[in-house]
């Protein structure tokens, strides 16, 4: 019989709690917190209209090549070393490009805060399985929908605090959310380091008090918790699944954010109101970012609620086409809910796993593919209304998104996780 510790008490992971939550509110802030700020920042540093569009493409593209990349961190340096090394890295990026003087400067600041965050979307569900295996939902419900928080919160706040200084003063800001991060991890390593130090003193009691033979059979029933079989994603039909699900996802979610004002503009409304749109699209994620995780692990067919949130993006997709101008709001708010799929895909990270290895592994490879189809959807959506003159082939392009989203959510749908597809050899994988 393997032998596994009890859960610790709440005591003992108030600060985990903290860091974990810390970390979901800062890791869009420093994405969306800039946008609303171009208008001031293009003339003073040089931007162009392909700088502007490069600028729109790093967050994606970057998080793609960082969920690619993260897992083999995780298994060199330990979870609780990466996220580190992740925060670290965006501060220094965050903190740089306040302060520079050119475009080329800027992307590449910007790229460095990129890099941290997308390594940070990749450690924190493996996180959540290591700290709060018992808690797993409850955790979950509340870091998604922090990030839901942030993302809605730092544009809200990028033109007022612009106005209390400068842009570099706004943009410069959410440099605190990650230097706070910081605190509640530096309580945890110490916890943890107290913690392994007691065990070991056990261990050395209990090896000093048995003899040989009750030492070989005790020794005998123990497995390492963290000696897994080694897992190949690109061969995992969950691996792919999740992938699959989180690219359709992600694909529609940042066509949205890109091209909701534009469209609405170009069909006529206020740019104030357009801007307002977008705003709203991005609250709406919260109410379902909170629900998913508390709702969905009790479902024995999570594809229904897939479909759920399905049909409400087929709504605000056909909406927004046909009717853009009346009942806007209606479709704006159908397609905000059927944000849910995001929550469902970061719970099924930790559903379709059974050990904090698998975690890391299933999070790294479908974010990293996910967030590429994210890169390219955006773009193809101009690109195609730029070759036709029109929409409806753009809109078109959202239909496929939905049937990629289908696709996965058959594939994650049945009880399979990620140790299943595991190879034969063994391998030991920090944390």
């Amino acid at each position: 019989m393997a032998f596994r510790l009890k859960p610790r008490p709440w005591r003992g992971r108030i600060a985990a709690l903290l860091g974990i939550l810390l970390m979901a509110l800062s890791v869009r802030a420093a994405v969306v917190s800039v946008p609303p700020l171009l208008d001031l920042i293009g003339p003073e540093l040089g931007f162009t209209s392909f700088t502007t569009g490069l600028l729109a493409m790093l967050a994606p593209i970057i998080f793609a090549v960082s969920g690619l990349l993260t897992p083999r961190m995780i298994a060199g340096f330990g979870l609780e070393r990466t996220l580190l090394l992740a925060v670290v890295v965006a501060i220094i990026g965050q903190a740089g490009r306040a302060f520079v003087g050119d475009v080329t400067s800027f992307l590449l600041l910007s790229a460095l805060t990129m890099v941290g965050y997308g390594i940070g979307n990749v450690v924190l569900p493996p996180l959540v399985k290591k700290y709060f295996p018992d808690r797993i939902s409850l955790v979950t419900s509340g870091y998604v929908t922090l990030i839901a928080i942030g993302t809605a919160m730092s544009p809200m706040f990028a033109v007022p605090l612009e106005q209390v200084s400068d842009w570099r003063f706004s943009i410069g800001f959410w440099t605190l959310a990650s230097v706070v991060v910081l605190v509640p991890w530096a309580i945890q390593f110490a916890a943890d380091r107290r913690r392994r130090s007691a065990e070991a003193a056990e261990h050395a009691r209990l090896a000093a008090t048995e003899s040989a033979a009750q030492t070989s059979a005790r020794l005998a029933g123990v497995v390492p918790v963290e000696a897994e079989r080694r897992i190949n994603p690109w061969r995992s039909r969950v691996a792919w699944g999740l992938a699959i699900f989180l690219a359709g996802n992600s694909g529609q979610t940042y066509v949205y954010f890109t091209w909701l004002p534009p469209y609405l503009i170009g069909e006529g409304l206020d740019p104030a109101v357009a801007g307002s749109a977008l705003g709203y699209f991005a609250i709406l994620g919260l109410p379902v970012s909170l629900l998913v995780p508390l709702v969905v692990p009790r479902m024995r067919h999570p594809i229904y609620a897939a479909g759920l949130f399905i049909v409400l993006w087929i709504i605000g997709h056909a909406g927004m086409f046909f009717l853009p101008t009346q009942g806007t709001w209606w479709w704006i708010t159908s397609a905000g809910l059927g944000q849910g799929t995001f929550a469902m895909a970061l719970l099924m990270i930790n559903l379709r796993s059974r050990t904090t290895y698998g975690s890391g592994v299933l999070a790294g490879f479908s974010q990293g593919l996910g967030y590429a189809g994210a890169a390219i959807a955006p773009l193809l959506f101009g690109v195609v209304r730029d070759a036709t003159g029109g929409w409806a082939a753009s809109f078109g392009m959202l239909g496929v998104c939905l049937l990629v989203l289908i696709v996965g959510a058959v594939m994650i749908n049945g009880p399979r996780q990620i140790e299943d597809d595991a190879e034969t050899s063994r391998v030991p994988a920090r944390t």
